[in-house]
């Protein structure tokens, strides 16, 4: 069995993440943004709409063991939710962002021909692992994501290195809210939710999250949002 692909960590860093965006064909009118905290007025400065959320955290037994717990509940899962896994070593972030762009393409209008649009087309009619397998060889996305790994305020650690820290995306599909993790299996869905109040519906799922380990700050997170507030 050939190794699998490892790539360097993506920082969780909006101009980091935006240089991806833009490069894989995102328009410049959605970009991401800091989020400083989960208290209403620190979510109320966040520009809207706002499309997905991500939460960048360390992986210990405890969240491991909650995802576990997660991963056995029944749920009811939309089929136009757009999941893919994850085999490549560190696109945990890369990923995250495929699942917030993908879920949201009745909003975002990828440009023509961009490296983003193909992998998704080729990927649509895809299972989870199939589309894993796809981004293991897709070139345009690894540039894309070695481009902007370089572009980081810190030094980015090796790509072999063994990084504790994960992101996972939050995004609103069909009026539900779902968790989307490439480590996992499935989606998880977190029940109603509607675009006006998608970013305080996500919050209150890190808050839980959050409590998992009190004990752990560690926490990051950014935001899919609009380059403008048009709200």
């Amino acid at each position: 069995m050939s190794e699998k692909p490892r790539w360097v960590p993506l920082e969780s860093n909006p101009e980091v993440m935006n240089k991806f965006l833009t490069n894989v064909g995102v328009p410049e009118k959605w970009r991401m943004a800091d989020v400083y905290g989960l208290d209403p007025e620190l979510l109320a400065m966040v520009p809207r709409p706002v499309l997905a959320l991500l939460l960048l955290f360390p992986i210990n037994e405890k969240f491991e063991a909650y995802f576990k717990e997660q991963q056995q509940t029944t749920q009811e899962i939309s089929p136009d939710v757009y999941f893919m896994k994850q085999t490549v070593g560190n696109a945990c972030g890369t990923i995250a962002l495929i699942h917030s762009v993908a879920n949201n393409l009745d909003t975002i209008e990828l440009a023509k021909e961009s490296i983003l649009q193909g992998f998704l087309k080729a990927t649509q009619e895809l299972d989870a692992d199939q589309r894993a397998a796809k981004l293991e060889t897709d070139v345009g996305l690894s540039t894309a994501h070695e481009e902007s790994a370089a572009e980081g305020q810190t030094e980015a650690p090796d790509r072999e290195e063994k990084v504790d820290l994960h992101f996972i995306a939050f995004v609103a599909k069909n009026g539900s809210l779902y968790q989307l993790d490439g480590r996992q299996d499935k989606p998880i869905n977190h029940g109603p939710t509607s675009r006006e109040t998608f970013l305080e519906d996500a919050a209150q799922v890190c808050r839980r999250f959050m409590a998992v380990d009190p004990d752990e700050v560690h926490f990051t997170l950014v935001a899919l949002t609009s380059a403008s507030d048009t709200e």
